[in-house]
């Protein structure tokens, strides 16, 4: 496996993100995340989806320390300060579970409240249900863990197609097109400074085309699984999808009546928000979490 591996320099200078990185080996890849707050705190697991990375929180996890959570976000690989394997062959849905289960394991992560969206829930869900003894409880926006089985929004599906087929996979024109706040150059600049060039967007190339859409995904038996066990997960289970996100629009309302762990929780909409509902409303989003765990303690 080639990898390709952003220098240091793109780095530098980030508006409100001067976290000390972290860096964790698996398979000869470096694997980069956040750790901030007390080791030995109640963990805030925060996992991102494509095409961003651990940026995206820089909003949340301040609020998360000051609260006294110990707060890990990482990026996947491909992505953020990660190794970026150069073939999109080289990443699969499996191997993306397998690389977060085993830096949740190396650093012994446990009473976890996971946050993730997009492609973070996709896997952190699958990590989730497959290491219950280490999750605490589950917060979810903007996401779900799709089998297959069920019909795909027409939006999901020009978005598959466009980053299969698009000549120009422009990191800042996608990040902005899907968030309701106008961003700033030195933002935009942010999310796109994982990538020096098309050659580091292999994994961002690739995932939307590794959600399984049909049961003849290499998925769908492993996903059929883990979404069957949650319709017996009873640790408390929250959604907080955004008012403005075609994509996932409505998976939730499902979800807070499958999950037996989701029945009776403040479930939130949260407003003026699109896909990349961090960006927009990150420390409503913190608050909201703070709250939640303070509700089922």
């Amino acid at each position: 496996m080639k990898l390709l591996r952003t220098p240091d320099e793109r780095f530098e200078n980030l508006p409100d993100f001067s976290y000390e990185p972290h860096y964790f080996e698996v398979d000869e890849i470096r694997i980069h995340y956040v750790d901030e707050g007390p080791k030995d705190a109640e963990v805030m697991l925060l996992m991102h989806g494509e095409p961003s990375w651990s940026f995206l929180y820089r909003h949340m996890i301040p609020i998360l320390v000051k609260a006294g959570f110990r707060t890990v976000a990482p990026d996947l690989v491909g992505f953020g300060r990660s190794d970026k394997p150069t073939k999109q062959e080289d990443h699969t849905y499996a191997k993306h579970v397998n690389w977060i289960t085993r830096l949740v394991k190396s650093l012994d992560l446990k009473r976890i409240t996971l946050f993730c969206q997009d492609w973070g829930s996709l896997i952190g869900l699958r990590v989730a249900i497959e290491n219950q003894d280490r999750f605490s409880q589950i917060v979810l926006s903007n996401g779900g863990l799709p089998t297959g089985e069920q019909p795909m929004s027409e939006a999901f599906l020009n978005w598959r197609r466009f980053s299969r087929e698009s000549p120009n996979f422009d990191i800042k024109f996608i990040l902005q097109g899907a968030t309701t706040t106008k961003l700033s150059d030195d933002i935009l600049a942010g999310y796109d400074a994982p990538f020096p060039d098309d050659t580091y967007k292999a994994g961002a190339r690739i995932l939307p085309s590794l959600v399984p859409i049909n049961t003849d995904d290499p998925e769908h038996e492993a996903n059929k699984k883990a979404f069957e066990e949650f319709g017996k997960w009873e640790k408390p289970f929250l959604t907080a999808f955004s008012d403005s996100d075609p994509v996932t629009r409505g998976g939730d309302r499902f979800l807070q009546q499958y999950i037996p762990g989701a029945k009776g929780q403040n479930h939130t909409t949260i407003k003026d928000a699109a896909h990349f509902v961090q960006e927009d409303k990150g420390p409503e989003l913190a608050e909201l979490m703070i709250e939640f765990i303070k509700n089922n303690p």
